[in-house]
């Protein structure tokens, strides 16, 4: 039953020290306020649990520098690390390019199948195969285009060959498509990651329309749903569904908006997930193996034009609450566990991109809650920037994907 006492932001007291995936980090000084002062949306709304939002600042003190790779990049949307000190990145127009370790970026690669480069739609993630040593295979997911304007979310994978003049990808295949298409511009997800045991993670969404909101509790349809397939498309015999009739087997979890962020914790092998909410109620989820995640039955936050979403209800037999949520919003997009040496400070910590608040989250985990949360990038010149994507890279630095037509790729590293 919704509570509609008004929730307050209070401020927290934590001492001695929090213990964040072994690793020893200062205590959240005494009585500090949440980290973004802006009004909830729907102050009415209570969290179900205690530390479900507005976390206390904590801050770092890191002293980093922001170190330039490649500008001019047109809406890059996923990075991928390849050997020797390359790059692959999207760019959501329909181009794959190759930065090198030497700063020079690519032709576009050639043989990628057509895209759909609309709205929010394009080339969007992309990942490298377990065993891409041996094999070489990529993969990317992107806005398919059908007939009549519509279209959906897609994934294929092909041979990547890394020819400095004319790189290129061979034996395409389109390896999962999302069902049904709908004539919309949004919310196509659409993260990739590959689970510990080979499968391969798709995050997706609802395509923002009506017909697509309300299917995200059909079981029958794609939309709104974290699938689960093999590297070559095939359905995993463990995935939840498998064998229900009227199920697509594909689900491992449902009830999702749209998750433009994923990524494996380090230390539990589980898949954690960040999807948009409407006006309040970004929230973040661990994607488990079918599970309901209540869009939109329960949400928090507010319709983007006002008024309450659904049966404005947060809390429901049978649906997962989330880990932690955000009103007002972040817009996230792009994620990853720190899990380099360059900031023994950050290890363990979750950085998020704000899409929306124009800055770098950084969350302090303990276990599944988020204990404090700092805003990082706030003040970088000429002004704050739109992220996009957010990785740990091999080298230990954290890299950062930018989102508009001039848009730039830098990392992070340890201030000299």
């Amino acid at each position: 039953m919704l509570c509609k006492m008004p929730r307050m932001r209070k401020a927290m007291v934590v001492a001695a020290l929090t213990l964040v995936a072994g690793v020893s980090t200062p205590a959240i000084a005494a009585a500090q306020a949440p980290v973004d002062p802006r009004p909830a949306n729907n102050p009415e709304q209570k969290p179900a649990v205690a530390g479900q939002t507005d976390a206390p600042e904590q801050k770092s003190n890191v002293a980093f520098e922001v170190v330039n790779l490649v500008e001019g990049l047109q809406n890059p949307w996923g990075m991928a690390f390849l050997p020797g000190g390359k790059m692959l990145i999207t760019e959501r127009p329909g181009r794959l390019r190759v930065l090198g370790a030497d700063g020079k970026l690519s032709p576009p690669v050639t043989g990628l199948p057509s895209v759909d480069a609309r709205g929010q739609g394009g080339l969007l993630d992309v990942a490298l195969d377990p065993g891409f040593a041996k094999n070489n295979l990529i993969y990317w997911s992107f806005s398919e285009p059908k007939d009549a304007g519509a279209n959906n979310t897609a994934v294929a994978r092909g041979k990547f060959v890394d020819d400095a003049a004319a790189p290129r990808v061979e034996e395409v295949q389109v390896i999962y498509h999302q069902t049904p298409s709908l004539v919309s511009t949004l919310h196509f997800g659409s993260r990739l990651v590959f689970g510990r045991d080979g499968t391969l993670f798709i995050t997706q969404g609802d395509r923002s329309i009506t017909e697509g909101r309300m299917q995200a509790q059909k079981m029958d349809s794609l939309l709104g749903k974290i699938v689960r397939i093999n590297a070559d498309g095939s359905i995993p015999k463990d995935n939840p569904f498998v064998g229900k009739d009227g199920v697509r087997p594909e689900i491992w979890s449902f009830g999702h908006r749209n998750v433009q962020s994923a990524v494996l914790n380090p230390a539990t092998g589980e898949l954690w997930e960040v999807e948009h909410g409407t006006r309040g109620g970004d929230e973040i989820n661990i994607a488990r193996k079918g599970k309901d995640y209540g869009w939109p039955t329960i949400a928090y936050g507010i319709e983007y034009r006002g008024g309450p979403i659904t049966g404005n209800i947060t809390q429901q037999a049978g649906m997962e609450q989330p880990l932690y949520y955000w009103d007002p919003i972040i817009g996230p997009s792009g994620m990853t566990f720190y899990t380099g040496t360059l900031f023994p400070a950050w290890k363990g910590n979750l950085f998020i991109g704000g899409h929306g608040t124009r800055d770098l989250v950084r969350l302090v985990i303990e276990g599944e809650k988020v204990v404090a949360e700092e805003r990082l990038l706030k003040d970088l010149q000429p002004k704050p920037e739109v992220i996009r994507d957010v990785r740990t890279g091999p080298d230990g630095a954290l890299y950062i994907a930018t989102d508009s037509a001039s848009a730039r790729i830098f990392k992070l590293i340890p201030k000299k």
